[in-house]
């Protein structure tokens, strides 16, 4: 997940909220003033940068929207609250880079084709504004919990416009020495090749959570076979891990114990072991005693469950006693 490693231990609800706040007014005065010295100086990559713009600060604005819902309960049939509404805004936020891309590139190769007259100038002393404008925004965000998809995604964004600036700032300095009008088109396909690479980011980043899907942080086979491992424990099956949202893993499993062993130590030491070593604070365990069974040699036991969703994952010891692969596990009957 974008971001995961760069949560700030100081930050908080109230204190994001006040630097994204002081980022936004940042960009949207200089947005303002970018369009109308876009317009006089005729210059697309400028416009092409104000519209990249444009979408930081509506990232900045869904995710101060999606912090205020996210902080709400969870009551009635929101079971988990509002956190995901921080993922509908960033999938939002991907897809509108993504047309916004496709809208510049058309736009790009006709000014390649048919160059109009651009003020070098005008170009030139813009995008060193907004390489000031860039860095400070920059600032302002990485102060905030980066750990938040939507917070990371603009600080991205404001990350890949400085770059654009700079690509700006060149083309606006060559069209001022050469006259070479096209650079403004070229400096366009810049900007649209860093559009679509944020926006990609997060469409992928969001839809992995959307799908139910494993943080990429978290190897679900590597999980299970060390459950299975614990002290006490004999199978684990039906395991699953998901994110609620962006930094907020959650895991669930039906877990074997040994017969005669105390099912509510044995969960305990699990889920404590789940927190310590994967920060996930959110496990559901459903703990039961295994069945008696005599394992031959050769002779795979049965499943516990009649239909379980996944591999089974068995503790070491059981895989030796059977013709099971510990590569393979027992597989699942569905899922």
């Amino acid at each position: 997940m974008m971001g995961a490693g760069h949560a700030h231990a100081h930050a908080s609800p109230d204190g994001d909220r006040r630097w994204l706040a002081g980022a936004l007014a940042v960009i949207v005065l200089f947005l303002l003033g970018e369009v109308v010295v876009g317009v006089l100086a005729g210059s697309l990559a400028l416009l092409s940068d104000a519209a990249h713009m444009l979408t930081d600060a509506a990232s900045i604005a869904l995710a101060l929207w999606a912090m205020r819902l996210s902080a709400r309960p969870a009551t009635g049939r929101m079971t988990f609250g509002w956190k995901r509404v921080e993922i509908l805004s960033a999938q939002a936020n991907g897809v509108t880079l993504l047309l916004l891309a496709v809208w510049l590139t058309y736009e790009a190769i006709q000014r390649l084709v048919h160059p109009p007259a651009v003020s070098g100038g005008l170009v030139l002393g813009t995008a060193l504004v907004g390489v000031v404008v860039n860095l400070v925004a920059t600032w302002m965000i990485s102060r905030a919990d980066r750990a938040s998809l939507n917070i990371e995604g603009a600080f991205q964004h404001i990350l890949n416009d400085l770059f654009a600036f700079i690509a700006t700032a060149i083309a606006g300095a060559v069209i001022m020495v050469t006259g070479f009008g096209r650079a403004d088109g070229i400096a366009t396909l810049v900007v649209v090749v860093l559009m679509v690479r944020a926006g990609v980011g997060l469409v992928r980043a969001s839809s992995r959570i959307f799908l139910e899907a494993a943080p990429a942080d978290l190897d679900p086979s590597a999980i299970g076979r060390a459950m299975a491992a614990r002290d006490g424990v004999v199978e684990v099956h039906d395991l699953h891990i998901w994110e609620i949202t962006s930094g907020s893993p959650a895991l669930s499993a039906h877990v074997l114990v040994e017969p005669g062993r105390d099912c509510h130590a044995v969960r305990e030491g699990v889920a404590r072991w789940l927190a310590d070593e994967h920060h996930i604070e959110h496990a559901t365990l459903q703990v039961d005693h295994a069945q008696p069974r005599l394992i031959e040699l050769g002779a795979p036991s049965a499943p516990h469950c009649e239909i379980t969703h996944g591999p089974a994952h068995l503790r070491p010891a059981v895989l030796s006693g059977c013709s099971e692969s510990p590569a393979v596990h027992r597989p699942s009957a569905s899922s």
